[in-house]
Formats: structure tokens, C-alpha cells, sequence
């Protein structure tokens, strides 16, 4: 599989990123399949979260991490905005994950600016992430985030060294101020930050309450529209596409991945025009 560097911090990433969101306790079965075969087909770029799999992926990952660990660029993060609250769930998540060391540690979910200015405050949890850095537990520090305007005022605060972020056609084809992560990777590109893509498979909120993914968005679910999401995503200024939360996508999606070619921009075209039938995932509309 194509590798390419992410950003600053040199590591080559595979296109695809082992996304940990996927690893619950009611699925392990189909997630530790899904695991081998991303792993021995040289996937080396994991991101999982304390939150994931009902508290359960940490866990569910941490042999995984522990036998490939010599090969593996571990991402993990955190939504503790505090710095004492932040570098307890960093200690706990060094031991689920069965490591002394996490290569990038994120801010998780930061998506409005109050979050903001907390974690980034004097006991924000920014305080313990550079404490864990001088200490050598965490490598490189990055922000995950759904909304590019807050994204976009924390790159003026502090110089994270990756962005994890939605990028996708449908989003593309419908920008609006808190989905257009456009000038963000233009930033991305003047800064040499990492970009790792979330949400490449979303279709857009679910249109019911019949939702027979494990996605909390409705994906795009045939090999073909799998296979169009990715290379769209992949053809923009982005590093890895973190893999979907419901192993039947993650799947399809590290088919994609392995046969990827970059998509001209007649097709890129063709593409967003047909997105205009779609609603998208982001700005989420108020109940």
C-alpha cells in the first residue's frame, strides 16, 4: 500500500489508518479479522480513543499493538480538556494499549472555541500533554476536530503538528464556514502538518431511525461508492483516511486503499456534481 509522510513528523503513513472506533466488545470477532488482515497487509498508522467501543477499544487493541508495535505509528486522544484529568486518561490509555509510548496524542473532539480556550488554558490539558512529551510518553502532539473554525483558531494558539478532521466529496460539494476544510489544508500544506481524514465514507445523517451500520452517520455501503469516497478524499492534500467504525466499511475501505490511483479533475467534477442530491453530515442540524 502507498505510505506518505505525515507532515512534520516524518513517519510514512499508509494510506490507511487502522481506525480503533471499530474495536467494540460485541464485534470483536469481525474487528480482530479486520485487524490481522489491515495489519499484515502493512497498515502501520493506528488511531483509537478512550471513548471508543464503549470503553472497551483500548483494550480490545492493546495485543494487537503490542505484538506489531516495532511496525506501528500509534495515535491515540483525549476529550479531558483539564491537565490533570488529561494526563490521567494518558496514563491509563499507556496501559490498555500496552506501550510506554504513544506517538501522537490529540486533543479529541475540540469542536467549539470554549473547549478551546479550556485546553489550552494554564491548566488546560495542553499542559500535560508537553509535560508528557518532556517526559518522553507521547511524541508529537496533535487536534482532532469537526469544525474548521475551531480547528483553524487553535493552529493560531498552538503549533500541533497534525489536524484529524471530516474530509469528503459530499462536504466538498456543499461548503459552508463550519465544514469547509479546504483552507485548512491549504494551511496544513504552508505548515507541513499532518492530515489525517475522518468521515470519507459519510453519505450524511442517517435518514431514519433504521441504521444497520455502526456508524452514526449513514456511509456510503457498495464498493463502488467506497471506492469513488476514497480516492476523492485521498486526491486532496491528506496524509491516511482513518478506516470506518463498522468493520463491513473499514473493509471496503482498505480494498480501496490497495488499488488507489488519484482522480483527475474531470472526475473529481463528475463526482460533486452528483453530491448535490446529498445532505451533508456537517454543520449537524439542531434537534
Amino acid at each position: 500500500m502507498e505510505t506518505r509522510t505525515l507532515g512534520r513528523t516524518g513517519h510514512r503513513s499508509t494510506l490507511i489508518t487502522l481506525g480503533g472506533a471499530a474495536a467494540r466488545p460485541t464485534t470483536r470477532k469481525a474487528f480482530d479479522t479486520f485487524a490481522k488482515m489491515a495489519l499484515d497487509h502493512g497498515v502501520n498508522h493506528v488511531d483509537v480513543a478512550p471513548t471508543y467501543g464503549s470503553g472497551m477499544a483500548e483494550r480490545i487493541l492493546g495485543p494487537w499493538v503490542k505484538e506489531y508495535r516495532n511496525t506501528l505509528f500509534l495515535a491515540c486522544k483525549t476529550q479531558k480538556r483539564t491537565k490533570q484529568a488529561a494526563a490521567e486518561e494518558l496514563r491509563a490509555s499507556l496501559k490498555n494499549l500496552q506501550t510506554d509510548v504513544i506517538d501522537l496524542y490529540q486533543l479529541h473532539g475540540l469542536d467549539t472555541l470554549e473547549e478551546l480556550r479550556t485546553a489550552l488554558g494554564e491548566d488546560g490539558a495542553i499542559q500535560a500533554f508537553l509535560e508528557a512529551q518532556e517526559q518522553d510518553l507521547i511524541r508529537y502532539i496533535g487536534i482532532t476536530s469537526h469544525n474548521p473554525v475551531t480547528i483553524r483558531a487553535a493552529l493560531e494558539r498552538f503549533d500541533f503538528a497534525t489536524v484529524l478532521l471530516p474530509v469528503n466529496y459530499v462536504l466538498h460539494a456543499h461548503p459552508q464556514p463550519d465544514n469547509d476544510y479546504e483552507p485548512i489544508l491549504s494551511l496544513a500544506q504552508q505548515r507541513n502538518l499532518g492530515i489525517i481524514a475522518m468521515k470519507t465514507a459519510a453519505k450524511g445523517p442517517w435518514p431514519t431511525d433504521a441504521r444497520p451500520y455502526l456508524t452514526w452517520y449513514q456511509p456510503f455501503t457498495t464498493q463502488r461508492d467506497v471506492d469513488n469516497a476514497l480516492r476523492f478524499t485521498l486526491s486532496q492534500y491528506v496524509t491516511t483516511a482513518a478506516s470506518s467504525s463498522d468493520v463491513r466499511i473499514a473493509t471496503m475501505m482498505l480494498d480501496a486503499a490497495e488499488r488507489y490511483t488519484p482522480m483527475d479533475a474531470t472526475e473529481q467534477e463528475a463526482l460533486l456534481t452528483s453530491a448535490a442530491a446529498y445532505t451533508p453530515l456537517f454543520p449537524r442540524a439542531t434537534p
